[in-house]
């Protein structure tokens, strides 16, 4: 049986805050799983969404001059 992470869990594997993870899983950028009110990540839905920015990154390099940048 495949490991299942809290959004806390895998906000310390980031380095973000477990809002910015619950945040993405409202959104579904990250796919998880419900239950009752409490979020749970597959290990495998983790990897795949980080492999999903990664493969973003590479695709969309940064421009320097757009707004918002500094």
């Amino acid at each position: 049986m495949e490991k299942l992470m809290t959004p806390e869990e895998a906000a310390r594997l980031l380095a973000v805050s477990p809002r910015t993870v619950k945040d993405w899983l409202r959104r579904g950028d990250l796919k998880g799983v419900k239950a009752g009110n409490l979020w749970r990540i597959r290990e495998s839905d983790l990897e795949r969404f980080l492999g999903e920015d990664e493969d973003r990154t590479r695709r969309e390099p940064l421009d320097p001059f757009s707004p918002g940048r500094m």
